[in-house]
């Protein structure tokens, strides 16, 4: 029996070309949460995301119209990030990811679990 299967790839490389990696998806979410948020919010509400990391992955979906950066003529400079229509068309999925995140939080390896304890969440206070 010929077990030979023919899959089209593409299109979640495609999506995962987009979206992939340990920041983008991260970042998606805290502009799905918050709406409009400036730089400084992204980052306070990513611990441990470098700056340099930050400023490419944000250029990156903003190349790829996941989000749209308004810039504001003033000092100091201000620029404010905003899922477009595109990024949000990926919400759910992302909506999916975290519920299943959810459910499956709960079978964590008890060797992984202080990773996800809940002092570890990050919470933002959008102003």
């Amino acid at each position: 029996m010929d077990k030979s299967v023919e899959v089209d790839a593409k299109p979640i490389e495609y999506t995962l070309s987009l979206i992939g990696g340990k920041w983008k998806i991260i970042i998606m979410f805290w502009l799905w949460k918050c709406g409009t948020l400036r730089y400084g919010e992204i980052k306070k509400s990513i611990p441990g995301i470098a700056h340099k990391m930050l400023s490419n992955q944000l250029k990156e979906m903003e190349h790829s119209d996941i989000i749209i950066r308004t810039e504001y003529p003033q000092i100091p400079p201000k620029a404010e990030y905003t899922l477009t229509q595109r990024g949000l068309s990926l919400m759910p999925i992302l909506s999916e990811m975290c519920y299943w995140g959810k459910i499956n939080l709960e079978s964590i390896p008890e060797n992984n679990k202080e990773t996800f304890e809940e002092e570890n969440v990050t919470k933002f206070v959008h102003s």
